[in-house]
């Protein structure tokens, strides 16, 4: 009769237990987070880019799965959520990409692959999916650097003055992508504009790229009081020259005009410090 006891309360306490154990995650609690993260305040994203990233990890395998993980590998490089979350992140797409993997279409390699690629060079996670199609994405980056490495263009800025990449040689050159509509690219702007008025006396440059009407850039620096060089792009060409297909994406090139770092996404100034750590300016 003891035993017998003991056994309903055991069974009792596992069952009151069960839910902290295996909470259930619906996807559209984890649709809604998604939608929300940019709301998060700062000092609090991180840990929530971490728990989103765990709780998609749970969910049963899946497109749908697929899809929330890959958006989030989005939103986490949107400023600097710190190693554990973007590792946190990877795992979940890595782990959606092994459920489901994605076929290839017209010999192009699905989104999703190319994301996880960046994150692992750009943002140094660990990452172990066996995949081609993942082989393929990581070589795809170091093919689009290698483009980049030797690309070159001649753009005008706001005031109609030619400014050609190669002649500023002696320089270190930021180039960044960036668009009037894009909030991750205003946000960068402040850093930027302050990075480029206290590095520029030793040589920095900023070249702010845009595909937009001029007339419509014009409007928004009028407000912006941005002081680096803002260039226009018409048609795309420098964008496609540095394989450009999400903004704002910034590479430094050195004073001899090696590429020495890429950035996907916004950037903070303790990681665009980070990257101008690789050139002789200093603090």
């Amino acid at each position: 009769m003891r035993h017998f006891y003991r056994c309903i309360v055991l069974a009792a306490a596992v069952s009151a237990a069960a839910p902290f154990l295996h909470a259930e995650v619906k996807p559209s609690a984890v649709e809604s987070q998604l939608k929300n993260l940019r709301t998060v305040p700062t000092e609090k994203r991180p840990a929530a880019t971490t728990q989103l990233a765990k709780d998609i990890a749970t969910l049963p395998a899946g497109t749908q799965k697929l899809s929330y993980a890959d958006a989030l590998s989005h939103l986490a490089t949107e400023g600097d959520p710190g190693e554990e979350a973007l590792q946190a992140v990877a795992d979940a797409l890595s782990q959606s990409l092994t459920e489901t993997p994605v076929p290839a279409k017209n010999d192009k390699t699905p989104m999703p692959y190319l994301d996880l690629a960046r994150l692992e060079r750009y943002e140094h996670v660990k990452v172990t999916l066996s995949d081609p199609l993942y082989a393929k994405a990581q070589q795809t980056l170091v093919d689009n650097e290698a483009d980049i490495a030797k690309a070159d263009f001649t753009l005008h800025d706001m005031k109609n003055k030619k400014v050609t990449l190669s002649e500023l040689r002696g320089k270190i050159v930021l180039v960044n992508f960036w668009a009037t509509w894009c909030g991750p690219c205003r946000l960068e702007m402040a850093t930027l504009d302050a990075l480029y008025a206290y590095f520029q006396p030793q040589g920095l440059v900023v070249l702010s790229i845009t595909d937009e009407d001029p007339i419509k850039v014009s409007q928004f620096l009028g407000m912006a009081h941005y002081r680096p060089m803002v260039l226009l792009d018409p048609g795309g060409k420098a964008h496609q020259q540095f394989h450009i297909t999400g903004i704002p994406n910034t590479f430094l090139f050195g004073r001899d005009g090696k590429l020495l770092a890429v950035a996907t996404d916004q950037r903070t100034q303790r990681q665009f410090l980070q990257m101008l750590a690789k050139t002789d300016l200093h603090k």
